[in-house]
């Protein structure tokens, strides 16, 4: 059975939904990392998330339909996790979540070079890379551009600046 929800207010059923401490980042991860299995994003989480915490946000966001996890062919063991079109559309979500950390928030330069580059981009570069992930996620024709490879690039040059 459904657990009940406090009421049927967007903001609320968004929260209810990704108000955890983890679940953003878990997508985040998955979007700007593009990190599939379950190792990749233990082991490359920036913020230490525990294990069971980690499985514990797969299983609910695959509940929630925001992402789906199938077998990995080459290995029995493995899964591999997708972004669902519910998943990608948070994009927008977290490019304004960027955008207000890097104004109120003492931010790093290589962690908040994504957030300001999607930030100037706006709405056609989240498109494009929301076109993107649907390409890498759920099978759909390549759009033939680059986003994440453009915005992993200024990440990593910034951090061998500060290295």
């Amino acid at each position: 059975m459904a657990e009940p929800h406090r009421s049927g207010c967007p903001i609320n059923l968004a929260l209810e939904t990704l108000g955890d401490r983890w679940s953003l980042i878990v997508i985040r991860d998955m979007m700007f990392g593009n990190r599939r299995h379950f190792r990749e994003l233990l082991q490359g989480s920036t913020e230490g998330i525990a294990s069971n915490i980690l499985a514990d946000r797969l299983k609910r966001l695959v509940a929630a339909g925001l992402l789906t996890r199938r077998d990995d062919p080459t290995h029995r063991q493995k899964a591999i996790y997708s972004l669902t079109e519910a998943g990608i559309q948070l994009l927008p979500v977290l490019a304004q979540l960027g955008a207000w950390g890097r104004r109120h928030r003492p931010t790093t330069p290589d962690l908040a070079i994504r957030a300001q580059l999607l930030e100037e981009g706006g709405p056609a570069l989240w498109e494009a890379f929301m076109d993107e992930l649907r390409h890498r996620h759920l099978g759909a024709p390549d759009p033939g551009t680059r986003v994440l490879a453009r915005l992993t690039a200024a990440h990593e040059a910034l951090a061998a600046k500060t290295a």
